[in-house]
């Protein structure tokens, strides 16, 4: 089968590979991957700045259909519509995986950087990370789910957005988009994003069409300044940093009234990061850090997007073939695209 392999380590090293079909286990089942996402992490891994163990097929972002079942799978079946959570090869055993926390086992090792992943045709998967999807979904928009579930985790579980929260969401990208319909759907009073020139034709404007109620660029506005405005000079409750971006993660304190919060959700691709501790100490801060996805984010998420409450199809501006990720990957890198999905 045709699959999207990084090769070895080191920068680049990407190509379409003709791959074995793999054979599922007898409590795993095969699914054929009807879309898959490109995310984030693929970017950091094609930059080497993201673990992974090559040669491994990318992709962790999936939806599909379940084509055959392990003699040992129950309650599973041919034609079931599903997504995957990312934890396979979690111990079971440790303290993190007895305590619930399996998305943050040592020893997990997720699809698309740990093992092969889903830019491939079919992807073998263990029945006890799957969730199935509505029939009302499409598999563009189930694509999605991994990412929501990501905001569910973080943003709503971890953060928890309380009624009439006024929430600052640092960089309007695909998870800054989420979070930014998720903090509404919770109930936030209002929503600012912030974003650069380089966001203005694409994200930001989407961030408009989405209804954000603020939507700011803080190379022409000073959007601190702003925040403190519409909050009468008490500053936010929350700060969603999903930029990755250090600037913005050395402006978070500044947003945020004394006792605020902040949810840390991008990753800088090991750049360094400059942060005022004594800034959040004297504010009281709390801040989260946060890494994958809860079991009770997934169906959380899936709902979400089915009710239109996470529009994934103002998200996904782009759907190509996998022959043509390299146009996909870059569309990302070149800001002209919020979601692309592959459809393997």
């Amino acid at each position: 089968m045709l699959a999207l392999v990084k090769t070895e380590k080191g920068v680049g090293n990407i190509e379409l590979r003709d791959m074995p079909e793999p054979t599922p286990q007898p409590d795993q089942v095969l699914i054929e991957v009807k879309a898959a996402g490109v995310c984030g992490t693929d970017i950091h891994i094609m930059h080497d700045t993201f673990p992974y163990w090559p040669p491994v097929i990318l992709g962790h972002e999936f939806a599909g259909e379940i084509v055959q079942v392990g003699d040992q799978v129950k309650d599973w079946q041919v034609g079931d519509r599903v997504v995957g959570e990312p934890h396979t090869l979690a111990c079971g055993k440790c303290y993190l995986c007895r305590t619930g926390n399996i998305q943050i086992c040592p020893e997990k090792r997720s699809p698309g950087w740990g093992i092969h992943g889903a830019f491939a045709k079919y992807i073998a998967y263990p029945t006890h990370l799957l969730h199935r999807i509505p029939d009302t979904m499409t598999y563009e928009q189930a694509a999605l789910v991994e990412p929501t579930a990501n905001i569910v985790t973080d943003l709503l579980e971890r953060a928890k957005v309380e009624p009439e929260d006024f929430v600052v969401v640092l960089g309007p990208g695909p998870i800054g988009l989420i979070a930014a319909m998720a903090a509404r759907a919770e109930g936030a009073r209002a929503v600012m994003i912030t974003g650069t020139d380089a966001d203005e034709a694409l994200r930001l404007k989407t961030a408009r069409e989405l209804g954000v109620d603020h939507v700011v660029n803080l190379q022409q506005q000073d959007p601190v300044a702003m925040c403190m405005e519409l909050t009468d000079g008490r500053g936010a409750d929350l700060v969603v940093e999903c930029s990755g971006a250090p600037p913005a993660i050395t402006s978070t304190p500044d947003y945020l009234r004394k006792l605020g919060r902040i949810c840390a959700v991008g990753l800088t691709g090991k750049r360094p990061v400059q942060f005022d501790w004594d800034a959040a100490q004297t504010k009281v801060l709390t801040i989260y850090f946060n890494m994958s996805t809860t079991y009770t984010s997934w169906d959380r998420a899936i709902s979400m997007i089915a009710l239109g409450k996470v529009n994934a199809d103002a998200i996904t501006t782009h759907v190509l073939p996998l022959e043509r990720w390299e146009e996909g990957f870059e569309a990302i890198e070149n800001m002209s695209a919020l979601k692309v999905v592959l459809k393997p």
